[in-house]
């Protein structure tokens, strides 16, 4: 770092991000994406927008806000947008959280939250998970804290249900609940019914797993008028033309394309079936999912392991090196011809290992 660098990042971890290889062809299953190409008309919408790049984007976004609104049955001032959910997510550090309101999120949960909350030098409360890596709704009661909690959690796929949530949402009337729902659509119970009764309620989506577009960057927040507006008014005063042209008319098409969002979803949660099937009958023990991807550990292999026997043969997981989650690996749901694959060589590595 330079020398010009304020001294208060000095101790600033930054977040990680999933291996992204251009010089070799794996098969990747590292970085929660969909294995799915975008729908057909999100390629047309581009075709036809990419003269226009000329020109700024739509700063309010009012087509994709629209797009969301009649899927979601809300009124646009109910939606925020921006360039993918990890912005959504900074902007609401930004906005509901400074020197005398901290944060709280879990241990075991998506590693911007921690990044954030050194970023904005916040008083960070961290919260363990229990032993089953499951959320206690308790521990989250009265913290006068805004809370950020992703449902389902990542990487061990496991949610809460509505209505520990909603108990969450109660018990923290003066404090945002920020849900993080970026693999909601995979399994689990949205909260966005509970937004008419909640004005403390912020949900976050994004377009980057059951929207196929993790390249096109885009994510969302639902939540009161008033919460929205301190959204736009962060955006307004950091980033107004945070969404490009092409990424703007790509996500308003995924959106209207329900037809296929509900088949490129529904393969998906029949591979991971499948996945997991394989997998416990190898012996391995495996975390209820309802994401696009699975939690994983076997006896008798570390996970680093098997991460790295399974990157020698071309095929990419994800493996985090922390504490109690470091026997175990993380594997996002391919395409069923890709899982076939991961399994035939997990079969030989632990032929190899016994």
């Amino acid at each position: 770092m330079s020398k010009y660098l304020s001294p208060r990042f000095d101790s600033l971890d930054a977040y990680t991000p999933g291996e992204q290889p251009r010089d070799q062809k794996y098969i990747k299953l590292n970085t929660n994406e969909c294995p799915y190409p975008p729908s057909s008309k999100v390629i047309e919408a581009i075709d036809k927008e990419k003269n226009l790049l000329n020109l700024y984007p739509d700063p309010t976004a009012k087509c994709l806000k629209t797009a969301i609104a009649d899927n979601l049955g809300l009124n646009a001032d109910n939606i925020f947008v921006a360039n993918g959910s990890d912005e959504v997510l900074a902007l609401s550090f930004m906005a509901f959280c400074d020197k005398d309101t901290g944060v709280a999120y879990p241990d075991i949960s998506y590693g911007f939250y921690s990044v954030y909350a050194d970023l904005f030098t916040l008083d960070s409360k961290v919260i363990p998970l229990k032993d089953d890596f499951s959320v206690c709704p308790n521990d989250y009661f009265n913290l006068g804290r805004t809370i950020f909690i992703a449902n389902p959690n990542a990487p061990t796929g496991l949610c809460l249900s509505l209505y520990d949530i909603e108990n969450i949402l109660i018990n923290n009337k003066n404090n945002i609940v920020v849900i993080d729902e970026a693999y909601v659509d995979f399994g689990g119970e949205s909260t966005v019914k509970l937004l008419d009764r909640y004005e403390n309620l912020l949900v976050v989506r994004t377009f980057s797993k059951s929207r196929n577009l993790a390249g096109g960057r885009v994510g969302f927040a639902l939540g009161s008028k008033e919460l929205i507006a301190d959204l736009e008014l962060m955006k307004f005063s950091f980033n107004p033309y945070n969404i490009n042209r092409l990424s703007l008319v790509s996500a308003t098409e995924a959106m209207k394309d329900t037809v296929y969002f509900d088949d490129c979803v529904s393969k998906i949660k029949d591979t991971r079936t499948f996945l997991v099937n394989e997998l416990e009958g190898l012996g391995f023990n495996v975390i209820p999912s309802c994401a696009n991807f699975i939690f994983a550990k076997k006896d008798g292999i570390s996970g680093e392991e098997l991460y790295l026997k399974l990157k020698n043969n071309g095929i990419l997981i994800r493996h985090f090196n922390k504490d109690r989650i470091s026997d175990y690996i993380r594997i996002t749901i391919g395409t069923k011809d890709e899982i076939i694959s991961l399994i035939d060589t997990i079969k030989t590595i632990i032929d190899e290992v016994k």
